[in-house]
């Protein structure tokens, strides 16, 4: 997808729900989009605290520490200087009451005025809990602000293809990474997606050195599936429109 496809995204708001996420499924499109000049803002939801075995010694302030410092360096690689932290406890979204979560969102919004939502879709990718609410408040808040403001951000949905699923899924440790073992990995077809990445070689290196920055989490996940499989699950980054039912 050539860089002036990116750049009818304008300015790029990311809703994400741990650190981490916004790499996987964005770091692509981000890295493009802080190159030419457009502005990029990430929020996250929460700290990742919980994404450490349980035999883990640190204390959660270590751990909190850890993951936003690893953080940090994540988006410096990515040249996005322009980050929130929710604060909502790991692994615990789903006990945030919508109204509250989207009135933390409201002054971003009200300041960044963005073109492009970047989020989950409503499966939240893994059936990850966390992942279902930061989609949930991200579709909340681009209704409210259009409402409030006339001006309707596009509201894209990280999903993947159906080939991308038979080619990966699996060999990819999704075992580890889906919450539910009932639930799929979300798919839209080629035709349907709004924006289809191919990370050429310079720029995957850069999503893998962003994706590296926080080791904590993914050096444990290259150990499961390989560091070939790991690249060739970060090359392609998939969006899709919300549908006007999701929307409202």
């Amino acid at each position: 997808m050539p860089n002036d496809t990116i750049a009818g995204l304008g300015t790029i708001l990311g809703i994400w729900a741990h650190p981490d996420d916004e790499a996987y499924l964005s770091a692509g499109v981000m890295s493009i989009a802080t190159a030419q000049g457009q502005r990029v803002v990430c929020v996250t939801a929460t700290y990742g605290e919980a994404g450490f075995p349980d035999d883990d010694p640190r204390p959660i302030d270590e751990r909190v520490a850890l993951r936003a410092a690893e953080m940090e360096a994540c988006l410096a690689v990515l040249g996005v200087d322009e980050h929130h932290w929710l604060g909502y406890p790991d692994g615990r979204c789903d006990e945030v009451a919508d109204a509250d979560a989207v009135l933390a969102l409201t002054p971003i919004f009200d300041d960044v005025r963005p073109d492009t939502v970047l989020t989950f879709g409503p499966d939240g990718m893994t059936a990850h809990v966390d992942h279902i609410a930061a989609s949930r408040w991200a579709t909340l808040a681009c209704r409210d602000h259009e409402a409030s403001t006339r001006r309707e951000p596009a509201l894209l949905y990280a999903t993947k293809t159906p080939d991308w699923v038979d080619r990966f899924e699996d060999g990819a440790g999704y075992d580890v990474a889906m919450m539910d073992e009932r639930a799929l990995v979300p798919t839209t077809a080629p035709e349907d997606l709004s924006l289809w990445l191919a990370l050429e070689p310079a720029l995957l290196a850069t999503k893998l050195e962003a994706l590296h920055s926080q080791a904590s989490q993914i050096e444990p996940y290259i150990e499961v599936i390989g560091v070939s499989q790991f690249r060739e699950i970060a090359r392609d980054e998939f969006f899709r429109a919300a549908h006007a039912a999701e929307w409202s």
